[in-house]
């Protein structure tokens, strides 16, 4: 049986859609990206057994938030990660945040409540993961003070990926192989599994970063790390996350951002701090 043809979307049907999965996900789809956009949808319409864009549009917008809506988003989403990307944020939060975090908490032995880590988006979880490997290894007080660390997505499909926290030598490239040997186990056919007690110290959650009154579970963070997700937003998006970012901030916490991102040039809400490694971004101190 072969399958039917490529369904293809009209200039119209492109513009109605982005139109649409903007106003679900904040994510803006220029024409550039036209090519990208007509595979998926052409997926999504297969995978749901319509024929046609029209049919499978109608059933989507009537559906609005099922499973739809979330094979739609989990299609189109990036997911290009690896451990220890970008490390020397990591060295960043070693060496300067997390010692400025304990002394404003009250400094060691005072600190009342854990230092909460979010990684958003986690995509399947190598960033929470390298974060723990690197505090478990790195940090010195790691005995001493109580860490959670939770991982957030908007793809469901990566989070179950994150769940399982199996990798291949690609996604494992930059770990050292002590800390494979130690922190992993090999689960056959090339790939590694993080162990179980690493594993249930990072907490999952499914969140699309600019919906503010999902975010509003996520309070009082020491540090957040929300890299390279930004940039697929418009202004008015990324404002909105950035306000939301700022709300999942204690005051004086600390926000990284991709390489390639600039909170200056999205909002004036955070003081940017220059660090040795980097610049990171922090909600001001006594800010409400």
């Amino acid at each position: 049986m072969t399958s039917p043809p490529a369904t293809g979307l009209s200039d119209a049907d492109f513009t109605r859609f982005c139109e649409y999965f903007y106003k679900r996900t904040g994510i803006h789809f220029t024409p550039g990206k036209r090519y990208f956009v007509d595979k998926r949808v052409d997926t999504c319409i297969r995978n749901s057994g319509y024929d046609t864009f029209a049919s499978w549009f109608a059933a989507l917008r009537m559906a609005d938030k099922g499973e739809m809506l979330q094979d739609l988003i989990n299609q189109l989403t990036v997911n290009e990660t690896y451990f220890l990307r970008e490390d020397y944020q990591f060295d960043a939060m070693l060496s300067n945040v997390l010692p400025a975090v304990l002394k404003a908490r009250g400094g060691l032995g005072r600190i009342v409540g854990p230092v909460k880590i979010l990684s958003l988006p986690c995509s399947t979880g190598e960033e929470p993961y390298s974060i723990a490997l690197r505090m478990l290894e790195e940090w010195e007080h790691i005995e001493q003070v109580d860490v959670e660390i939770h991982g957030a997505d908007i793809d469901s499909d990566v989070l179950a990926k994150a769940a399982h926290a199996s990798y291949g030598e690609r996604s494992l490239q930059r770990v050292p192989k002590a800390w494979v040997n130690k922190y992993f186990v090999d689960v056959g056919a090339g790939r590694y599994q993080v162990d179980e007690g690493i594993r249930s110290a990072v907490t999952l959650h499914r969140v699309n970063v600019c919906d503010t009154a999902a975010m509003r579970a996520f309070r009082d963070f020491d540090v957040v790390f929300c890299r390279n997700v930004l940039i697929y937003f418009d202004e008015l998006s990324s404002r909105r996350a950035a306000e939301n970012l700022y709300s999942s901030l204690r005051p004086g916490g600390y926000l990284f951002l991709g390489h390639s991102e600039s909170m200056s040039r999205i909002s004036p809400i955070f003081t940017p701090s220059r660090l040795p490694e980097g610049i990171v971004y922090q909600r001001p101190t006594g800010a409400k």
